[in-house]
Formats: structure tokens, sequence, C-alpha cells
């Protein structure tokens, strides 16, 4: 059964009643893999120039995924994801977290939760669950629009409430020494029902440790096992542990400390799988200076939306447009594009009336779909007083254009016109990764007969 998109992100961005999604072909995994043992040879010109040498696009397939925009509930969703692919063309992008009995329970209304343009691959769905009979018939349902690959948030993620329930019952039920293995043991059953039923690469998205199980042995014991029991090649790693005792997601994205030094080590100790790294990397200059030391793939979360991050002694302009904008010239090596925020804005216009109101009960509604440009002029001229209008036109304005009418004339056409300067701003993100491999833990080696005496 083959699914239509119900609007079209072709250049007219004209309402379309069916667009067939055609079936894309992807890279191979091993075109991105990184040297981690060359990485530290080079000098820094040497190194720019390695950071493209493999960016080549064969005809009907995508770059590697170097650049990645982390999946975000409530925010990385159809909207965002046009605007995001009007800025850059190869960032991978993700969905929002769809929850598998989301998937099922919706069958019968599954365009409004998957149907994308297909302007926006390279694209990752993510879901979530904790029922294999459910993960296995999402996944079917999934497989009519093509997605690109499909990503699993493991329960060492819990941000969505599935998962953060189940970390919460383990620890409550069922001691919380035997968290990790209750977890190892479904994590794995769940991407080989996943990986059963798609014809498309299967990912999982983890942190590296929850609550005092946070060992680097650990972590390996977690990525040897769920690679040894189902097809899974490429691991997106959360560079912090999970909190639980009452830290809220949203604390766990600061409180617990960084530990790059374990995703490094994954390098070293699982040569034939691939990871990509994840959390506090905010700048185009720092995943840059993620990959020069090794790092295979970067996924980049809220400064890729409209966060701004105070990082001493920078401020770090966290917008589509600030890191989006260097992505495909500064990540991938693509010619210089010389596009601008009224380009884009006349593009997303065009999108934005084409779906107003599409999906029933006045959704999505002009607010809905101007939430992704809030950070688009961020310390620019006239950005305060854009946003005061954009307020007052919201209970008045009934298409985009209109909208756009009564609010950009806050904007100088100094900014709107302007390109994005030739280079990305500094951050100092990149000191991050400075004598790195000075700190990694020991090696690890797999513990064959006592995992499978513990996770049997």
């Amino acid at each position: 059964m083959m699914k239509s998109a119900g609007y079209s992100f072709v250049s007219s961005f004209i309402t379309v009643n069916a667009i067939t999604l055609k079936q894309h072909n992807r890279f191979s995994l091993n075109g991105f893999r990184g040297n981690l043992a060359k990485s530290r040879k080079l000098s820094a010109g040497a190194q720019r120039s390695q950071l493209y040498t493999e960016a080549t696009m064969v005809a009907g397939k995508y770059y590697p995924p170097w650049f990645s925009v982390a999946p975000m509930m409530d925010w990385t969703d159809h909207h965002y994801r046009t605007l995001a692919r009007l800025i850059t063309k190869h960032a991978w992008l993700y969905t929002e977290m769809l929850a598998a009995e989301t998937i099922v329970y919706q069958e019968d209304n599954l365009d409004r939760f998957l149907a994308f343009s297909p302007e926006q691959h390279p694209i990752v769905l993510q879901i979530g669950g904790n029922n294999l009979e459910n993960l296995a018939k999402a996944t079917k349902l999934a497989n009519a629009y093509h997605y690109d690959e499909i990503n699993f948030k493991s329960l060492w993620m819990p941000k969505s409430e599935s998962s953060w329930t189940w970390l919460l019952w383990c620890a409550s039920n069922a001691g919380s020494k035997d968290i990790c293995s209750m977890t190892l043991k479904f994590v794995g059953e769940a991407m080989s029902v996943i990986a059963a039923n798609t014809n498309v690469p299967v990912t999982v998205k983890c942190r590296i440790g929850v609550d005092n199980h946070d060992s680097y042995n650990e972590l390996c014991d977690f990525i040897y096992k769920v690679s040894s029991l189902s097809p899974t090649r490429h691991f997106i790693i959360h560079s912090r542990k999970a909190l639980l005792n009452g830290v809220s997601p949203r604390d766990n994205r600061t409180i617990p400390p960084l530990k790059y030094e374990y995703y490094y080590a994954l390098l070293r100790d699982f040569p034939d799988l691939q990871f990509t790294i994840n959390g506090g990397i905010n700048s185009v200059e720092g995943v840059n200076a993620a990959r020069r030391a090794g790092a295979h793939g970067v996924m980049v979360g809220r400064a890729a939306y409209n966060k701004v991050l105070e990082l001493r002694p920078f401020c770090v302009l966290n917008s589509p447009w600030n890191t989006l904008g260097y992505v495909d010239s500064a990540v991938y090596g693509a010619a210089y594009t010389y596009i601008t925020r009224h380009q884009v804005l006349e593009q997303y216009e065009a999108y934005a009336d084409s779906v107003l109101g599409t999906y029933g009960n006045g959704r999505p509604n002009i607010r809905d779909l101007v939430k992704p440009l809030l950070g688009l002029f961020y310390s620019e001229p006239g950005n305060g007083l854009w946003k005061r209008k954009a307020d007052a036109a919201f209970q008045s304005c009934k298409t985009m254009k209109s909208f756009f009418k009564e609010t950009l004339v806050a904007i100088p056409d100094s900014v709107l016109d302007a390109p994005l300067a030739a280079e990305a701003p500094a951050s100092g993100s990149g000191d991050a990764f400075a004598n790195l491999h000075d700190l990694l833990p020991q090696p690890y080696t797999a513990r064959d007969r006592e995992l499978q005496e513990l996770y049997a």
C-alpha cells in the first residue's frame, strides 16, 4: 500500500491531493568511517581538507550523516524540517519521536504523522516504545512512506514518556541493579523486530549510562549485546548519562557531565560499527572539531533551532540561520550559495499558505507555522520589534503572506537581503576535543560468557 503526502514541497509549493513518495537510495555506511589514528597526525590545513575528501555524491545517493539535526519533541516537526531544508540541502533531518502506539492506533490517519515532502530526504523516522508487537506494526506501517532510516530511541534515552516510565518501573519494581540488563535485552530484541519489518537501515540513539550504571564497560556491554542481537550497526551516542529520581528530561540535558572520551573510546573498541556523537556541540566549528578528532558523524540539537547558549567567553548564535546556514559549505565542502533570509522566507511563505488548516480544527495555524522562524533574526537589528509585531499579527493575520506584510517591515533590508558571512562565527567549542585521546578509558574486552549469563 503506497501512501501519499497531502502536500508538496516542490518549487511552486502548490498543494496537491496526491504526491507519491518515491523510494530513495542511500549511501553505504562505510562511506563515512573516520580514521581516528590519522586524524591525530594531520596538520590543521590537511585535516580541513580531509573533512571533504569523501563527500562525493553518487547519482541517487546522499552525502553521509556528518551533520544531523537531533529529533526534538514539539520542535522538529514538518514545518521546521521544511525551513531547515530551505537552508541546508545535505544535513540529515529527524522526525519528532513518534510512539509506536501512536502509529498503530492512528492507522487511518497516518499522513498526519508520517507524511513528508520528498525534498526532506535524507530523513530519519525516530520511534519509541516498550511493546515489541507495536514496534513491529508501527515499522510495517511506516514502510509506505520510505524514510531513509528508522531510529529507535533506546530506553537509555528517557526523554519520551514511554521510555521514562519503563525506566522508573525498573527502578521501583526490579531494583536498580537490573535496569541495565532489562534495558539491554529489550533494546536488542526491539532492534531485531524493527529490522525484520523494514528494508532500510536501523539505528539506536542512547545515552552513555543511567544513574550509577555509568561505567565505560557497561556502555560497551550495551553496544556489544545490541549489535550482537540485531543488525544494528550505527549508534547515536548522547555523551551524558541519564539521571532518574526526580531529574527532569530538561535537566538531563545539562546536569550530567559530558564524557566525550567514552564516545572516542567506542570508535577504538568497535571498529566495525558506526557512531555519531551528540551532546554539547553547538556550532559548525564544534562539529568540524569533533570530526577532526575522528568522529564519524555529529548530531546537533537546539543549536539548530532557535536557542541561544551563553558559553563563556562566547555567545553562540544558535539559530537555523547561523547554524544550518554553514553546514553545506563548512561541513560538506559544497559551494557557497549566497542565499538570503529574504529568499528563504519567500519560499517558506508559499509552503505555509499551502498547508494552513489542512490538519483539521484550524491546524496548523499561523502561530504553528511561525514557530520555527522565531530565532531567524536573533541579534539582528529589528529583532525585538519584529517579535512584538508578530504577537499582534497572530490575532489578525489569516495567511503567512499577510503575516509577513505586517511584521517584516521591522527588519531592515540590509538584514533580509544579506547572505551569510563567508566564514561561520567562532564559538570556541572546538577546545572540548583538544587532547581528548589522552583521556580514553582502558580498552574494552567483550565478556561473552558473563554477558550470556547476565542478559539471557
